[in-house]
């Protein structure tokens, strides 16, 4: 690689990434939605009745920030707080049926922006990046890389 170029790769992916919110959001917010909230609806689709805590750990981010976020999810009427059966001063966070009415809206809109960002690359070229992207997470997360079935999430799209 030419020395001009030795940041020519994490320039490409922090500007594909960048990009990609950006699609997405403009997407979303015609759903009522604002950056990192469908990632905690979609968190929750997954596993209703978690905490802010586990929450915030499986998206990456730090507790304040997810509170701030379920506090403004609730008052649109998309989640509900319930305190624990175990333990009173623990909230379990939940979907309401508002909230599942628009899980299909936000897979839609993720679904769209996957779309646009693939066109032109066959689905040889989607598994090879899907497998490269898998890499480059193991890498910065210091994890073993793990591959499932990629090949039935491929071809969803």
């Amino acid at each position: 690689m030419a020395k001009a170029d030795k940041t020519a790769t994490m320039s490409r992916l922090h500007s594909a990434a960048r990009l990609a919110r950006t699609a997405l959001a403009a997407r979303l917010l015609a759903h009522g939605f604002y950056a990192g909230q469908d990632q905690i609806m979609l968190a929750l689709d997954r596993e209703d009745g978690q905490t802010p805590g586990t929450l915030a750990g499986r998206l990456g981010v730090r507790p304040p920030t997810i509170t701030k976020t379920i506090n403004r999810l609730q008052a649109q009427g998309f989640l509900e707080k319930r305190a624990s059966n175990a333990d009173a001063r623990q909230a379990h966070i939940f979907l309401t049926e508002s909230g599942r009415e628009t899980i299909r809206a936000i897979e839609k809109s993720v679904k769209k922006t996957e779309k646009q960002a693939l066109k032109g690359l066959d689905k040889k070229d989607q598994k090879a990046l899907f497998k490269l992207l898998a890499r480059i997470e193991a890498n910065l997360s210091n994890e073993d890389l793990v591959l499932i079935d990629d090949d039935a999430e491929l071809d969803e799209a």
